[in-house]
């Protein structure tokens, strides 16, 4: 009886923890430019996922953007989490292993928008990673 009074309780934790989430924050920021920067976080010790991460975001970005990336609209950037250089940037996006953001930088505001959870997802198949991933390069790009 006890469980029973507990259930409509589950079933809400239920329905508001499937509901798709909001993956970005904005922050205040210095940098004046507008921009796009994917940057892959990683660890020094790394899977065989983390490294297909890496390796589709930037193919992804150098075969697809070329472009943007000549323009200075678009860059891709490593960052080892585990490097105390890297520290306060890997704070400020929450990364303390393999993560990958997109961070749109625009009217003095940074908007990171985390992809880690697809990231994991496609990181081994190329086609679909490339494809997903070009299409949220191109929405962020278009709001430039």
């Amino acid at each position: 009886m006890k469980y029973l009074k507990m259930l409509p309780f589950a079933f809400l934790l239920f329905f508001t923890a499937c509901q798709g989430q909001d993956n970005s924050k904005t922050i205040a920021t210095a940098d004046s430019s507008k921009k796009i920067e994917v940057i892959d976080f990683y660890g020094t010790h790394r899977c065989v996922t983390c490294k297909a991460i890496e390796a589709n975001a930037k193919y992804t970005v150098e075969t697809y953007f070329q472009e943007a990336v000549k323009s200075g609209k678009l860059e891709f950037k490593t960052v080892n989490v585990d490097e105390e250089k890297n520290y306060a940037m890997a704070e400020k996006f929450e990364a303390t292993g393999t993560a990958l953001f997109i961070n749109v930088i625009k009217g003095g505001q940074e908007q990171h928008i985390d992809l880690t959870n697809f990231a994991f997802a496609k990181g081994t198949d190329r086609e679909a990673f490339s494809a997903e991933l070009r299409e949220k390069i191109n929405g962020q790009l278009k709001t430039l």
